[in-house]
């Protein structure tokens, strides 16, 4: 037993000075190993188990999705127990089972991840000395509750440690038949426990998981941006007007270009490009906390008026819909829509209504 734990710490700390941690699939499937410390909580007086109990088990595993998996598993338990006077005789029940077992991950993203598991199982109860000698090899069933914990070692290995209860249906399982306590829910037939400790192999891994990504906020691989052309479009195509010398009493509206933030043909999602350039956004927005600003949508040129119009205020809403998300008062926001009608660049050309598919803010005070 001293060295079961021992072992385990020694595995629990290779666990955690790993830099490397499995890659998360959509599905998989999983070759286990281990060794098992199985403890009787259920037993007769007069009946005390023993410390020299010993055990193992191999597992296949079907991982349906990031939380679900199915598992079978095959188990040898070696139990000893003394009895007697004095408790001065040893006694052994050798169980063999197989198990089906419904496996629930909580945080599949995480480098060190509990689970639950649940099941069903055949055992079969073989006795050498039992208290009661009239005891036959007995074939019976049991039930599987317990808790484990997955420790990412590699991108294919994990090592898995995990408490495991048993609940049969008959009270022979130390050797004598008798009732007892300390089964599942208070279940007067025998019970035994297992501590296990273990090694999974993963493989067979399907398309990987995006999972994860809710944990990191949004990311995703797009090829590198060059604002800098971007930026040079647009003024390129700003319409250029003669403006005679004017006198006014306030300033100019001032109007932001969201230069990053444009939009698929007849899309009204935000692009992955466009969440720095909203960020941007959010923070001057927190730190002017009076500025109230219209947010105004444009389309290209290819659609109906009509249509463009409704589409300009979709793609201004998204805008707003992500910065009240991110904490910005809605009352601070308005939309409109301008659709084609206020065109930035040539829509004769693809880069042309590409960069005319864009937001702009105008700031109101």
């Amino acid at each position: 037993m001293k060295k079961l734990f021992t072992l385990m710490a020694v595995l629990l700390f290779l666990a955690f000075s790993s830099n490397t941690f499995a890659q998360l699939a959509k599905d998989s499937w999983g070759f286990g190993f281990g060794v098992s410390y199985p403890r009787l909580t259920s037993h007769n007086p007069g009946i005390w188990p023993q410390n020299e109990s010993v055990g193992g088990f191999l597992t296949i595993q079907r991982n349906f999705s990031e939380h679900t998996a199915l598992r079978l598993q095959g188990r040898f338990n070696h139990i000893s127990y003394a009895w007697g006077a004095g408790l001065s005789r040893d006694g052994n029940t050798n169980l063999i089972s197989g198990n089906i077992d419904f496996v629930y991950t909580f945080v599949p993203c995480e480098s060190v991840s509990p689970y639950m598991f649940a099941g069903l199982g055949g055992v079969y109860q073989m006795y050498d000395n039992p208290p009661d000698p009239t005891l036959d090899d007995l074939l019976d069933y049991q039930v599987n509750l317990g808790l484990g914990i997955d420790i990412d070692l590699s991108s294919t290995w994990a090592l898995t440690a995990e408490l495991g209860i048993h609940q049969v249906p008959n009270t022979s399982l130390d050797g004598q038949y008798g009732t007892g306590l300390g089964g599942i829910f208070g279940a007067t037939t025998d019970a035994y426990m297992t501590f296990n400790l273990g090694l999974m192999y993963t493989f067979s891994k399907g398309e990987p998981s995006k999972y994860c990504q809710l944990y990191d906020g949004i990311s995703a691989d797009v090829p590198e941006i060059d604002y800098e052309r971007i930026e040079n479009i647009v003024k390129k195509h700003i319409p250029k007007e003669v403006v005679k010398e004017v006198v006014v009493e306030r300033p100019m509206d001032q109007k932001w270009i969201l230069v990053g933030v444009n939009f698929d043909f007849n899309k009204a999602t935000l692009r992955s490009e466009s969440y720095p350039v909203l960020f941007h956004a959010v923070q001057v927005l927190l730190q002017n906390p009076d500025m109230r600003v219209e947010i105004q949508g444009h389309t290209d040129n290819i659609g109906s008026d009509d249509y463009n119009m409704k589409l300009g205020e979709r793609r201004a809403k998204t805008v707003k819909d992500y910065l009240v998300a991110r904490g910005i008062s809605a009352d601070r926001l308005s939309v409109r829509s301008f659709g084609e009608s206020q065109p930035i660049a040539d829509n004769k050309t693809a880069d042309g209504r590409a960069i005319n598919r864009r937001v702009e803010f105008k700031v109101l005070n």
